[in-house]
């Protein structure tokens, strides 16, 4: 009985939620399409969210970014890269899939990599890009609000579309949690590119707990992090293969992909 009750509560907070977004939605300055005679909008910024089974935070997210980036006169879009099917979760290739269907609607000029638990508690946080890469979650309180080491670069960074392309995106190899930011790192680095982090309590992040039904780790992370200058420009946008299925919501695009694992086995890096 009890569980039932807690069922319904949280589906009425859903649709309280929804409501609320959908009412802030429409005074927003949100774009998904821009003319093609305009060649760059500094302000111009796609938020790209990794997504499986998370749809009780989706609301939250929605909730506590829209309001933000309205505050800092962005004009913005979200993308949801939902993955289908069974293999194991791949963040990296997910926002590849985004940064691709992004290009298409629209001219970008900074692409936001934002997981979808992840909730700034400053709304000075600005969510724009500029020289340098940005790794915008810097305290996270699961993490007592420390780095937890000097090349972390996880949670939600930011790069302009030029940036992006030359360190040719995230790596697709990595099926599992963990890793591929790291890889990321190394991949800005070897670009010639340094990471900028905000300064003082700006990039500090809460977290929505939740279960990781499902999520295992990539045990191969490890061996292809000592190959990552090697692999950069063999592995990434260049060779990313997947079948979009587009949904265009109220609020965000949603982009559903059944993603498979590469031909080439780890061992042959």
């Amino acid at each position: 009985m009890w569980l039932r009750a807690s069922i319904i509560l949280k589906a009425i907070i859903q649709v309280i939620i929804l409501f609320k977004q959908q009412r802030i939605f429409r005074e927003t300055s949100h774009i998904r399409h821009t003319s093609p005679a305009r060649k760059s909008c500094l302000t111009c910024v796609a938020v790209l969210i990794p997504f499986r089974n998370r749809h009780e935070h989706l609301p939250i997210f929605f909730l506590h970014l829209i309001p933000m980036l309205q505050k800092q006169r962005l004009e913005f879009a979200f993308y949801v890269i939902e993955q289908t099917g069974t293999q194991p979760f791949n963040r990296a290739m997910l926002f590849n899939v985004g940064f691709k269907e992004a290009m298409k609607d629209s001219v970008w000029d900074c692409v936001i990599f934002h997981d979808v638990d992840h909730l700034p508690e400053n709304d000075r946080n600005y969510y724009g890009c500029g020289e340098m890469p940005r790794h915008f979650a810097a305290k996270l309180d699961k993490y007592m609000y420390i780095l937890p080491y000097k090349e972390f670069f996880g949670g939600v960074s930011g790069l302009t579309v030029e940036q992006f392309r030359k360190i040719n995106g995230f790596p697709n190899a990595f099926w599992g949690w963990g890793g591929e930011d790291d890889d990321l790192w190394n991949r800005v680095h070897y670009a010639g590119y340094n990471v900028t982090r905000p300064e003082g309590d700006l990039g500090k992040y809460k977290s929505i707990p939740h279960h990781h039904r499902g999520e295992v780790q990539f045990l191969g992370r490890y061996k292809l992090l000592r190959y990552s200058k090697e692999r950069q420009y063999i592995d990434g946008l260049n060779n990313l293969v997947y079948t979009p299925k587009i949904l265009v919501d109220r609020l965000y695009t949603n982009i559903s992909v059944n993603l498979m694992p590469e031909l080439a086995p780890i061992e042959d890096y």
